[in-house]
């Protein structure tokens, strides 16, 4: 049977914050940084925006697109490092929002940025051996970093969320590996507001290796070269390591450039491979041929070898907006502000 993408949805909030605004708070060349991250702004959330309100318009989003009946949804799991609640699911509170039935299995997901695709997996198998009919696993973050930190200039929030199921399947997934070790390039403990980071460890040990070689196996076993893929993308912590890790992998900057979001949104997280896979999907044509591979600190990566079916021919794009359209409407917002709905800065007695 085929079993892949049913619907999907994306939510990115409109405020933004420049990389110039950033430096010239902390005395550096903002418009330097982020032109060596290839990161030309990052969406920041609202005040009244976090992980939950994320993944419930992305949820939302989808199943405008595609009327799946929420009761029909078996299960649903949430991928974030920045879930409102340590001790409080956020999947059901997803859940409840979309009025799916309460017969069904709520989870939530933790693996730095690869945890919205490690949710798909999980739904893919359980479609597949019939348990349930349709999963719903969302990416999203409100993503931390440390004022004057270097993650500060990309971190940013947004998210995905994926319909899975057999069918009216829009996107079949052929194939799907993983790679995966211990390496801590990148780690936020208990009770720590933000996250500290192996700096340039996180590249080449890290992303680097893992993407690689996680893109490498999935090729194998699909029997495929990159010119045998129309579109590929990969977890975007900035502008510049997709394109590298591409070139390393053999792919031409035309087949990744579709999926390529982060200089406008900055460094999503659990939602950055995710929105980028949406975009190309918004675009795609019947027979077209994609490789996604996210990347997670930790460290992990989970590849898919996906087919676009004839079914997109059916599918309502315009019935929620695209990631170009998501992306073309947005606000600055100053460094004060930033703050200020980041809550970076807390009043006397808070």
């Amino acid at each position: 049977m085929d079993v892949g993408i049913v619907t999907y949805g994306v939510y990115v909030p409109c405020y933004r914050i420049l990389p110039e605004e950033i430096g010239r708070v902390w005395g550096k060349d903002g418009a330097a940084v982020g032109k060596g991250l290839m990161v030309e702004m990052k969406s920041v959330p609202g005040l009244d925006e976090d992980t939950v309100t994320i993944s419930v318009e992305a949820a939302r989003r989808a199943l405008k697109r595609k009327p799946v009946d929420p009761k029909e949804i078996g299960a649903i799991f949430v991928g974030s490092e920045s879930h409102p609640y340590a001790v409080k699911p956020t999947a059901t509170i997803v859940a409840e929002a979309i009025q799916a039935a309460p017969n069904l299995t709520a989870a939530d997901f933790e693996f730095a940025c690869k945890a919205g695709t490690a949710g798909i997996q999980a739904l893919l198998g359980m479609v597949k051996a019939e348990y349930i009919k349709y999963g719903v696993s969302i990416g999203a973050d409100t993503s931390q970093g440390a004022p004057g930190n270097a993650l500060e200039y990309t971190a940013a929030a947004g998210g995905a969320a994926y319909v899975i199921g057999r069918d009216d399947v829009i996107a079949r997934v052929n194939h799907t590996v993983s790679f995966t070790t211990d390496t801590p390039d990148f780690w936020r403990r208990e009770g720590m507001k933000y996250p500290s980071h192996g700096e340039r460890f996180t590249g080449t040990p890290a992303y680097f290796r893992h993407i690689t070689s996680c893109a490498k196996m999935l090729m194998e076993k699909a029997g495929t070269k990159p010119e045998d893929y129309d579109y590929a993308v990969f977890h975007q912590p900035n502008g510049k390591f997709p394109l590298r890790v591409a070139k390393m992998l053999g792919f031409a900057n035309e087949q990744v450039m579709t999926g390529l979001w982060t200089p406008k949104i900055g460094n999503t997280y659990s939602g950055s491979m995710l929105i980028g896979l949406a975009a190309i999907l918004d675009e795609a044509k019947p027979g077209d041929r994609i490789l996604a591979v996210s990347f997670g600190s930790g460290a992990g990566s989970d590849g898919f070898d996906i087919t676009v079916t004839d079914e997109i021919k059916n599918f309502n794009r315009s019935a929620a907006p695209t990631v170009k359209e998501l992306t073309s409407v947005y606000k600055v917002i100053d460094y004060a502000m930033y703050t200020k709905y980041r809550e970076k800065i807390k009043m006397e007695g808070e």
